[in-house]
């Protein structure tokens, strides 16, 4: 039986061993779904705290129960390992590892290069290798795929090398791994045909393109296309601030036309591991090829500038109280990037703070996701909510609409609150301040 023929029936047949290298929001979940079809899987990490909790069965990604992992532990389902020997006995390897930017908001590809060269340490052969990570096109062919040739191996025959961009979205309950669909694209047609047998057996509609590199543009065109229209409807929001309108009430009617129209809103700026990131990607590679990704770099600019904007309304709005930023006490209410979760990833609110820091204000902040903040001179706990923590700030400001805020009771008893979001619509004593 020829390679490709063993991983199929491997696959089909639940037998084949599967790695997850990064187990973090893509990597566990993505080895939790294959280890619930009865794989065995191994989770990789460089993080040794990781390793330790995953091994006694507790969760610490928001979207997997602790409940849900520990039976797949306990019964030798899926374990974890930071050792990278491990990886010559699997069948199959899945690259889930961060794919940051550099300050001067280039790619880091790091760590992939260094999970290529480990796997080809190991040995790339009769194995089938995926890359998950966000990535520019040409990342797999260019980058991963050279790594894993060895005494002449071809994809394809000796090994298998595939692109399937992560859509993860933290904190969704209607879209999860099984029911999103999943794009892959393969160096060779036999390596997506591969590649698609084994995201089968976790995912409802497996999506196949051409190749690898319209697998990794796929990704990136998704969040530019969300990161560029945030940015067209930030700068309505500026435009709607100068000329006296309300953004919200603007969006809302242009909403009723039932085509040629989707909905955006406005907010403090962008947030997350993704829309942020992924489109300087493109941008970047564009920039390689003589090229100016215009859109992308002038909505960068919007959304960058958008904690400013919330500043300057902030001291606008203390101004018509008399008072200035300087020795305020600002509390902020959210400093994750989205409702509902924990995560501060590039989070909008951690510029605001950096911000009023820097223009002297006094600082608390409440987030019912995020017990601490600590980093780059910013280090608080998040304070308890009670009427009188309201009182005693001169201003609240909405960052991070969750579910679990009490708007009546917020502005009941805020002296004024900025909102960022949208969220307050109630009417009680506080002064409530748009976007």
């Amino acid at each position: 039986m020829d390679t490709k023929s063993e991983l199929l029936t491997k696959f089909a047949d639940r037998q084949a061993k599967l790695g997850i290298v990064g187990i973090g929001y893509v990597g566990l979940p993505l080895a939790v779904a294959f280890a619930e079809e009865g794989f065995q899987v191994v989770g990789i990490d460089v993080d040794e705290t990781k390793v330790t909790t995953l091994n006694q069965g507790v969760s610490y990604i928001q979207d997997i129960p602790s409940q849900d992992l520990a039976p797949l532990v306990q019964s030798g389902h899926l374990r974890a390992s930071s050792d990278f020997a491990d990886l010559a006995d699997l069948d199959a390897i899945i690259i889930c590892v961060p794919t940051p930017l550099s300050k001067t908001r280039d790619p880091d590809i790091s760590f992939i290069i260094n999970v290529a060269e480990k796997i080809a340490h190991h040995g790339a052969e009769n194995k089938l290798v995926v890359l998950e990570s966000t990535t520019y096109p040409g990342t797999t062919e260019e980058v991963v795929l050279p790594r894993l040739i060895n005494n002449g191996d071809r994809a394809g025959t000796d090994f298998f090398l595939a692109f399937s961009p992560e859509r993860i979205d933290p904190g969704r309950s209607d879209f999860g791994m099984r029911n999103t669909p999943k794009v892959i694209g393969g160096v060779t047609p036999q390596c997506q045909e591969v590649a698609l047998s084994l995201y089968g057996t976790v995912v409802e509609q497996p999506v196949p393109v051409s190749s690898t590199a319209a697998a990794e543009m796929v990704k990136l065109l998704e969040n530019t296309f969300r990161a560029v229209n945030i940015g067209l409807v930030n700068e309505v929001a500026l435009m709607c601030d100068k000329l006296g309108l309300d953004v919200w009430e603007v969006i809302n009617a242009a909403a009723t036309k039932p085509y040629g129209f989707m909905p955006f809103y406005p907010g403090p700026g962008l947030g997350g591991h993704c829309i942020p990131v992924d489109p300087h990607y493109l941008s970047w590679k564009l920039r390689t090829l003589n090229y100016n990704a215009r859109f992308i770099e002038l909505a960068g600019e919007i959304n960058r500038f958008m904690p400013e904007h919330v500043v300057n309304k902030i001291a606008t709005a203390l101004n018509d109280e008399c008072k200035a930023i300087k020795d305020s006490d600002i509390l902020i209410l959210g400093v994750a990037y989205k409702p509902n979760v924990g995560d501060v990833r590039e989070s909008p609110a951690l510029d605001i703070l950096y911000l009023l820091k820097d223009r002297g204000a006094r600082l608390t902040y409440h987030d019912p996701f995020v017990p601490e903040l600590d980093g780059e001179g910013i280090f608080l706990h998040s304070i308890e909510l009670t009427s009188k923590a309201l009182k005693q700030a001169d201003c609240v400001v909405v960052v991070t609409d969750h579910d679990d805020y009490d708007w009546q009771t917020i502005v009941d008893h805020s002296n004024l609150v900025v909102d960022t979001r949208n969220a307050v619509k109630v009417k009680g004593s506080g002064r409530v301040v748009p976007l």
